[in-house]
């Protein structure tokens, strides 16, 4: 390369790496469940695209998604905790808050199903599960699908934390490393249903059970309170808000697949 060439080279990058730092981008703190199923990877980039604007994901669990919003290290959350999500809100934590989409959790064991849990009923699989202490793997990460599976305890009458026992395996981890610790197992776990056909490393688990009412997952979005923490980005986190609840957005979460199943159902009001 020539004098002339090095010098070419070097104005090009002295006119590209200001453009490239100059760029605007949100922080948005989501689940694990979203950025594992692959939702985000096909989402982001028709929004960056049309608007210019990159996303930076944070993927943990709804529990500390809203952590970070109470910190001010985000922009925007979208979780999948309405109960969380609605005291975060109207501690003035949050604004501009919707509903966004869903899915469902489902319960998956292995195929020989030693508890003989199956069917519908969320409640009797996990009185079975409890009664035969058959190996169970929970998240205990304070995420969304955690506090579900919590609270499905509870309906069941099984009630945290009596139902522990060695049976009870809890790993504090996201839903893809607790589904590999569950295939490795072999034993139970609640996992949203996403998450669950974007997995590669089933070994011998199956869904078990699925279809109860009780499974509905609600996801949320909102703004961090701009009045909160003043350095938070509220013109191009209201716009990537927006644009999820617009037709488009909408229309693309509908259009994300997983071996031809729908992964996301959007209900933005």
């Amino acid at each position: 390369m020539d004098l002339i060439q090095v010098a070419a080279a070097v104005a090009v990058a002295l006119v590209v790496a200001p453009a490239q730092a100059a760029r605007p981008f949100i922080t948005v703190a989501s689940t694990t469940s979203t950025e594992q199923s692959g939702l985000f990877t096909h989402l982001l980039p028709g929004f960056t695209k049309k608007t210019g604007i990159e996303v930076r994901v944070v993927a943990v669990g709804t529990g500390q998604a809203l952590d970070m919003g109470r910190r001010g290290d985000a922009d925007v959350v979208l979780v999948h905790d309405p109960v969380a999500e609605k005291k975060f809100v109207s501690a003035g934590w949050g604004v501009d808050y919707h509903p966004v989409m869903y899915n469902d959790f489902v319960l998956i064991g292995p195929r020989s199903n030693p508890a003989h849990a199956r069917g519908r009923d969320i409640s009797a699989a996990l009185k079975t599960i409890h009664a035969t202490q058959a190996t169970f793997v929970s998240r205990a990460d304070r995420s969304g699908t955690h506090a579900a599976e919590l609270r499905l305890w509870k309906m069941a009458g099984l009630a945290m934390p009596s139902v522990k026992g060695a049976w009870y395996r809890e790993t504090g981890s996201g839903m893809g490393p607790a589904l590999n610790t569950a295939s490795a197992m072999n034993a139970y776990i609640l996992a949203d249903r996403g998450t669950w056909l974007s997995f590669g490393n089933r070994g011998d688990l199956a869904i078990l059970v699925q279809g109860d009412p009780r499974l509905f997952n609600q996801y949320g979005v909102m703004l961090v309170n701009p009045a909160k923490h003043a350095h938070v980005k509220q013109a191009p986190g209201r716009r990537f808000i927006g644009w999820l609840i617009s037709p488009e957005g909408q229309q693309t979460i509908a259009g994300y697949k997983v071996r031809g199943e729908q992964l996301f159902f959007p209900n933005a009001r």
